[in-house]
C-alpha cells in the first residue's frame, strides 16, 4: 500500500504545483504588439533598428479588445533583406503580438532560415508577460519549471519519506 500511495501522492503534489505556477499565466498572458512596418518615416518604434523601448511600447492583454490577433501566447516575427549594412540600404522589418498557433509547430522558442530570394527570417514565440521585448527569449520558463521539480522533489522526500 505504500508503494501505491507515495508515487500517487508524487504526481498529485507535482500537478498541483504545475498547475498553480503555469495555469494563470496561460490565461492572462501579455504581450506587446508593434509593426515597424505601421512605423513613419524616421520613427523606429517596434526596435527594427534600434532597441525596443519597453516604456514607449505597453504590453496588452492577450485575450482583450485591444490584443490585434488574440492568443494564448508571445510572438516576434524578424525579416532583413540580403542587401549590404542597414546603412546600404538593407531593410529589416519587425512584428510584435500575441498569437494562438504557430505556423512551425513550436510555442517556445525560436525558429530561423533563408526565404528563396535571400530574406533572412526569424521567429520566435514565448508563453510569458511581455517575453516578446528582445531576443534571445530569456530561460525564465525552463528555469520555473526547474525549480517546480525541486520543490515537488523536496515535498516528495519530506512527506513520503
Amino acid at each position: 500500500m505504500i508503494v501505491y500511495n507515495v508515487p500517487q501522492s508524487f504526481a498529485t503534489c507535482l500537478a498541483t504545483v504545475l498547475f498553480i505556477l503555469f495555469v494563470p499565466s496561460a490565461i492572462a498572458i501579455k504581450c506587446f504588439q508593434c509593426s515597424s512596418e505601421k512605423d513613419g518615416k524616421g520613427v523606429d518604434n517596434c526596435g527594427a533598428y534600434s532597441s525596443f523601448d519597453k516604456q514607449q511600447n505597453i504590453a496588452v492583454e492577450c485575450m482583450g479588445e485591444e490584443a490585434v490577433t488574440p492568443g494564448t501566447f508571445c510572438f516576434k516575427s524578424i525579416q532583413q533583406s540580403p542587401r549590404g549594412f542597414i546603412w546600404d540600404g538593407r531593410w529589416r522589418s519587425v512584428i510584435r503580438r500575441c498569437a494562438q498557433v504557430s505556423e512551425r509547430g513550436i510555442s517556445w522558442g525560436c525558429d530561423w532560415g533563408f526565404y528563396e530570394n535571400g530574406v533572412y527570417w526569424e521567429e520566435c514565440y514565448c508563453a510569458e508577460d511581455s517575453c516578446n521585448h528582445a531576443m534571445p527569449l530569456n530561460v525564465g520558463s525552463f528555469n520555473s519549471i526547474i525549480f517546480s521539480l525541486l520543490i515537488v522533489q523536496f515535498i516528495y522526500w519530506t512527506i513520503g519519506h
